[in-house]
Formats: structure tokens, sequence, C-alpha cells
């Protein structure tokens, strides 16, 4: 297959996190060299394995990541009023910072919502470029590659925020409830706000 960037993100159904989205370049020459290594889905890989592909990815591939904070997420959140809206623009951010040092003709993203949610979010150099979404997107090595350093970065970051609270953050929405109520109870239920991603339905069951 052609040159091309793959695009996929992680923490969108996490409580507690960031949200994070990497942008990956790769050519006939990295796409062998990645498929040998065993980059796939990074929802098929456990937590050791995306942390060691994240640095032959890295290592062999252009890439870039965006980080959006629980904080800056909510306000996001709160200004655009959808999801997907903001995915849209996550992965938007992602392709033009990368495309600021590749030539790419082609980009290949997992399809969240209305298709044009993301082809409305690139800017002047992105829209140059052909966009195909489709689902299941991370059957291509491309976004595959790319979900494994966005899943390495989210992890790294809900580190990051468990010790800054001192308090092990869970992954997930389905059992953090109680982590939530610790939170709330212990630090002030303002302090979810740094720490959370406040529209989840997580917030009504506190």
């Amino acid at each position: 297959m052609n040159a091309r960037i793959g695009t996929d993100e992680a923490g969108k159904g996490d409580f507690f996190g960031y949200l994070t989205v990497a942008a990956v370049y790769v050519d006939e020459e990295t796409e062998s060299m990645l498929t040998a290594a065993g980059v796939k889905d990074s929802k098929l890989l456990s937590d050791a394995q995306v942390m060691r592909l994240e640095r032959l990815v890295k290592k062999t591939c252009p890439f870039d990541v965006v980080r959006i904070s629980p904080e800056r997420y909510n306000r996001l959140y709160a200004k655009l009023k959808n999801l997907n809206t903001l995915l849209g623009w996550a992965h938007a951010r992602a392709i033009e910072n990368l495309l600021q040092n590749v030539g790419c003709k082609t980009v290949i993203a997992d399809q969240f919502g209305n298709k044009r949610i993301l082809e409305e979010s690139l800017m002047k150099k992105g829209r140059t470029v052909h966009l195909v979404q489709k689902t299941h997107a991370e059957s291509d090595v491309a976004v595959a590659a790319a979900s494994i350093l966005a899943r390495a970065e989210f992890l790294r970051t809900l580190d990051a925020l468990s010790k800054s609270c001192r308090i092990k953050l869970p992954k997930g929405a389905a059992h953090v409830v109680e982590t939530a109520r610790n939170i709330a109870r212990t630090r002030g239920r303002e302090f979810l706000n740094a720490v959370a991603k406040t529209h989840f339905k997580t917030m009504k069951k506190l």
C-alpha cells in the first residue's frame, strides 16, 4: 500500500485521564518493519506490549501525539457540546502537526459519527490530502501504530495523574464511581475536573 498517515485515539471511553490522539506516517519499508514486529490494534495488546511497541514505532516512523488534559477536555466539551466534534478537532490537529514534517497524500482514520466532522476540522494543509475514514481502521498498520502511541501516552498520563492526586485512578468507565466518590470526599468535587471527563454519566451517579 502507498505511504500514508494513520490516526487513532485513546481515553475516549475512560472516565479518568487524558484524551490522547496520535498520527503516524508509514511507507512501504516501515510498514514491513512494523508488521514483522507485531504491531496491531492496541486493544489486542497488553499494556506491557503497548509500551514496548511504542518505542519501536517512535524509533521507526515520523509521528505526532496530541494530549488533551481532563481540564482542557472539559472546557472543549462545554464549548463544542459533542464528543465526535471534539474527536475530529483532535485528530485534525495531530494530522496537521505531522504534515508539517512529512509529505503525504493519504490519511486513514477510524470513522466516528458524521464523516464530515474530521474533514471540516482540517485546516489548509490537511485539505490537500485524500482522507479515508472507515470502520475498524485499526486493521491498517498505520492506524494500528497510531493506536499504540495514543494508548501508551494515555497510560503514561493516567499514571502521572494518579501520582498527583495520590490515588490509583482506574481505567475504563464501569468501576470508577467509588474512586470518584473518594476523590470528591477528600479533595473536593471541583478536583474531579482536573482528573476526569465530567460529562460522563458517572458524574450523575455521584
